[in-house]
């Protein structure tokens, strides 16, 4: 293990460095599987360092070797943007009109980068390996489910996954994480009721699809009350609706979209048995019928206990006592870092880029997010000190 006492120092050195590659990123925002440019520039700046690097589409790789054995650890960062208009005013706004990083995809990708610079300079020291993954479309398709099943854990075989997110709710100098679930599991329903239309003057000749969608409707908002045990994280939200032609003609269709976001296997299984119960019972009992379709989005997001241990431990020593925040129950958000997760022991976890005090405060997702870009040299200290530590277990 290579031990530096100046870890922290080390990093804040980098900060006008991480700061430009950070903006040139953000400048140049790509939506999932067209980071076109940001694969290129990230494989750029790993040639520079004397790494090797892999690209397949637009995910690149990159293997730092130890000159002394040991076990191998992985590191990652997303880097694709959002289709979000930017209203930030920065200098450094994005130039791609409509798309913008406005989930700090671009911080993620300038810490890594920042992550590779350091142990390229440390590789003589080090026993063990480093593989670094610059993920594509974590937003859209799963871009870690494309590079597992491309062999990114393997040659060499990955022993550890660390992954970090940007958080503004929090202040620059802390994180946040939990043991077991932090994120939620998602799944799409496509809900289809079918009528028999008719002229709305004589409803008696016909099935109402709009009448069945609504007993459908209710029904399925009292399975989170009354189907999942309070103990339990579950919601289901029907967000879209679509039936009938005209005012005075019954619908024969109904067509619902809705969302099942769960942080159990289980629970989800069970409550996805009773949403076709539901559905093809009550379509059924008024003269209809009904049918589910599901699309399985991400899985649940589970921390390895002894991966988050290593990397608090780390935070406090390399950012201070006060810098853990315990993340108290998961997001039914998504985040596809879960995928490393099941292939590996692993940790993510979120580090702080707030700053209400600069005006720093605004939610991911929105047209106004930005970072304290202070939160960069820190989120390479602890991921640095985080991997060193599980290279030097036995």
């Amino acid at each position: 293990m290579i031990v530096s006492e100046n870890l922290r120092a080390d990093a804040w050195d980098y900060r006008p460095w991480l700061v430009e590659t950070r903006r040139t990123i953000h400048r140049h925002p790509e939506l999932g599987l067209e980071e076109h440019r940001t694969a290129t520039f990230v494989e750029d700046k790993l040639v520079e360092m004397g790494i090797e690097k892999e690209r397949r589409g637009t995910a690149v790789t990159g293997l730092i070797r130890g000159t002394h054995p040991g076990k191998t650890v992985a590191l990652r960062a997303d880097m694709d943007a959002l289709p979000i208009r930017e209203e930030t005013g920065a200098e450094y706004r994005s130039i791609n009109e409509g798309v913008m990083h406005a989930c700090g995809h671009d911080a993620h990708t300038a810490i890594l980068l920042g992550v590779a610079r350091w142990f390229a300079e440390h590789r003589k020291e080090l026993a063990g390996s480093i593989k670094l993954l610059f993920q594509p479309a974590e937003e859209t398709t799963g871009g870690a489910e494309m590079m597992i099943r491309d062999g990114c854990l393997e040659n060499p075989h990955v022993d550890y996954v660390l992954g970090l997110h940007v958080m503004p709710y929090l202040p620059v100098g802390v994180i946040e994480t939990k043991k077991g679930p932090l994120n939620g599991s998602s799944t799409l329903l496509t809900i289809t009721v079918r009528g028999l239309s008719c002229h709305a003057a004589y409803p008696e000749q016909g099935v109402d699809a709009v009448l069945i969608a609504s007993q459908v409707v209710s029904a399925l908002h009292t399975l989170v009350s009354r189907a999942v045990s309070p103990l339990d994280h579950a919601v289901l939200t029907v967000g879209s609706i679509h039936g009938g032609v005209r005012a005075n003609i019954l619908a024969d269709e109904v067509k619902m979209l809705a969302t099942l976001r769960t942080v159990d296997d289980v629970v989800r299984d069970g409550l996805l048995n009773k949403i076709r119960a539901i559905v093809g019972g009550i379509a059924s009992a008024m003269g209809g019928a009904g049918s589910v379709e599901l699309e399985y989005g991400y899985r649940s997001l589970v921390n390895d206990p002894y991966v988050v241990d290593v990397v608090t431990s780390t935070a406090l020593d390399v950012l201070g006592p006060e810098s853990v925040v315990w993340k108290e129950q998961p997001s039914l958000g998504v985040e596809d870092f879960a995928y490393f997760t099941a292939a590996r022991p692993g940790a993510f976890y979120h580090l702080g880029c707030g700053n209400p005090g600069a005006g720093i405060h605004s939610a991911l997702h929105t047209s106004t997010f930005d970072i304290d870009e202070d939160c960069l040299p820190l989120g390479v200290a602890v991921q640095v000190a985080s991997a060193l530590r599980l290279l030097s277990q036995a």
